[in-house]
C-alpha cells in the first residue's frame, strides 16, 4: 500500500465520514502526521489511528480533506479516474438512451464520487470546471480520460467560480481541447438551443432544470404563461412548445434575453413567446398594476442565499417574488417555484410559501414536489448534494 502522510480526526468527527459525508473540516483536525503538501493525497484515520479512507489534502480551505474512496487500500491514479468516470458515464447512457437529449452532466462532483470536478455534455463539446485544488493537480489525468471515453469536438474549462480562490487558485476560463466554435445548439426534451460555453452562466445552460421543464406539460395547453427570470428561454420555450397560447419571458440579462429570442426562432415559436430585458421584481409590480393576469407563472430565480449569512435577505426576496406571483394568478392558476439555494431547505421554502399565501389571501395546494434532474443524482449522507427545490402549485 502507498505510504501517504496520515490526518488524524478528533475524537466523534469521524461519524459524518462513515455515513458518507466526503468533506472533513479544517476543525475536525487533530493532527497531520507525515509531510503532505496541499493537494496531495493522505490516509483519513480515526482518532485512534484506524484508517477510514482516502481524500486530497488542502490546510488553507476550509474544508481540509475531500473524500475520495473509503478503501484505504485503493490507488488514486489514472486508473482511478477512468474507473469513477466510466461508472458516472454509464448512469447517463442508461438515461439518455432515447435520442431526445445531447446535453447532459456527466460528472457531478462529490455526488459521483469525483469531489471538485464538473464536466457537462453539450452536443459535441465538454465543459469542466476544476473546483479544488486537489482536482486541479489532477487535471492531465482526467483530460485523457475524457478524451478516451467521449472523444470530444473540444473541451472548454470553466472554472471561473468563487471556490477556487478559497482553495487557493486563480479563476481559468479557455480551452483545453480546441474545439472552433464555443457557441453550439443541444437538443433537449425534442426542442433545440443555442448554448454559449463560454460566456453563458455556470458551464453555459442549466441542465438541472431539464425534468422540470419537461413537467410543464401537464399544465400548459392554452394557456397564458409568465416565466420569470427567463435567462435563454428553457422554461418559456417548453411551454409554448407544449401548446401554451401565449408566453412571456422576463430576465435582467441582454445578453440572455437576446439568445431567449434566437431560440425562439430556432424552434419556430416567436409568434407564440416574446421576451423582455427586466427587473422581474419591478416587472411584477407592474404587471399587478395594469391588471395582467396569468394561468402559470414560473419562478427560477438564481441564488438568493449564497450562504447562512445571507439566509434573512433572501427569505424576504424569496416571499415577496412568491406573493406577487400568486397575485398575478387567476384563480385555481399553476405557480412552479424554485430555489437553487441548498441553505434554503425544502420546509423552509414551504414555510415561506405559506406566509406568501397568507398574504396575497390565497390557499396553495402542492400537486408536485421536485428537484433536480436525474443527472444530478442526491448522494446519501451529503445532503449538500441536493440544492434544487421545485414546487408545482395550484393557488386557490
Amino acid at each position: 500500500m502507498t505510504e501517504y502522510a496520515r490526518v488524524r480526526l478528533k475524537k466523534g468527527k469521524e461519524k459524518r465520514v462513515l455515513l458518507g459525508h466526503p468533506w472533513v473540516y479544517r476543525t475536525d483536525v487533530e493532527v497531520l502526521r507525515g509531510p503532505a503538501d496541499p493537494g496531495d493525497v493522505v490516509l483519513l484515520e480515526n482518532h485512534r489511528g484506524k484508517p477510514l479512507a482516502l481524500g486530497y489534502y488542502n490546510p488553507n480551505s476550509v474544508i481540509a480533506v475531500r473524500v475520495l474512496t473509503q478503501n484505504p487500500k485503493e490507488r488514486i491514479d489514472r486508473d482511478f479516474f477512468l474507473r469513477r468516470i466510466q461508472q458516472a458515464l454509464e448512469l447517463r447512457l442508461k438515461l439518455f438512451r432515447e435520442a431526445t437529449t445531447n446535453a447532459f452532466r456527466v460528472v457531478f462532483a462529490e455526488a459521483d464520487l469525483l469531489p471538485g470536478l464538473i464536466v457537462d455534455r453539450f452536443a459535441s463539446l465538454l465543459v469542466v470546471q476544476f473546483l479544488t485544488l486537489g482536482m486541479e493537480k489532477r487535471r492531465g489525468d482526467i483530460v485523457e480520460v475524457l478524451e478516451d471515453l467521449l472523444h470530444p469536438g473540444g473541451i472548454y474549462e470553466r472554472s471561473d467560480v468563487e471556490v477556487r480562490k478559497k482553495e487557493g487558485l486563480e479563476e481559468c476560463v479557455g480551452w483545453i481541447l480546441p474545439g472552433g466554435s464555443p457557441e453550439v445548439v443541444i437538443k433537449e426534451n425534442n426542442l433545440a438551443f443555442f448554448v454559449d460555453v463560454a460566456r453563458g452562466q455556470k458551464t453555459g445552460y442549466f441542465l438541472d432544470q431539464r425534468e422540470n421543464r419537461l413537467s410543464l406539460r401537464r399544465y400548459v395547453q392554452g394557456a397564458r404563461v409568465l416565466d420569470c427570470f427567463s435567462y435563454t428561454g428553457g422554461f418559456a420555450i417548453h411551454a409554448a412548445a407544449f401548446g401554451a397560447k401565449e408566453v412571456l419571458g422576463l430576465d435582467i440579462s441582454e445578453s440572455a434575453v437576446a439568445l431567449a429570442r434566437e431560440n425562439a426562432r430556432l424552434n419556430r415559436l416567436e409568434d407564440r413567446v416574446r421576451f423582455e430585458v427586466a427587473d422581474v421584481f419591478e416587472a411584477l409590480r407592474e404587471l399587478l398594476k395594469k391588471g395582467e393576469r396569468f394561468d402559470l407563472v414560473v419562478l427560477d430565480p438564481p441564488a438568493f442565499v449564497k450562504g447562512k449569512e445571507a439566509l434573512e435577505g433572501a427569505l424576504r426576496g424569496y416571499k415577496d417574488i412568491n406573493l406577487l406571483a400568486m397575485k398575478l394568478l387567476v384563480p385555481s392558476g399553476i405557480l412552479v417555484t424554485c430555489s437553487c439555494s441548498y441553505h434554503f431547505s425544502e420546509e423552509l421554502f414551504l414555510e415561506v410559501l405559506q406566509e406568501a399565501s397568507q398574504d396575497a389571501g390565497r390557499r396553495l395546494q402542492i400537486l408536485e414536489r421536485r428537484g433536480q434532474a436525474q443527472d444530478h443524482p442526491v448522494l446519501v449522507g451529503y445532503p449538500e448534494s441536493r440544492y434544487l427545490k421545485c414546487f408545482i402549485l395550484r393557488v386557490l
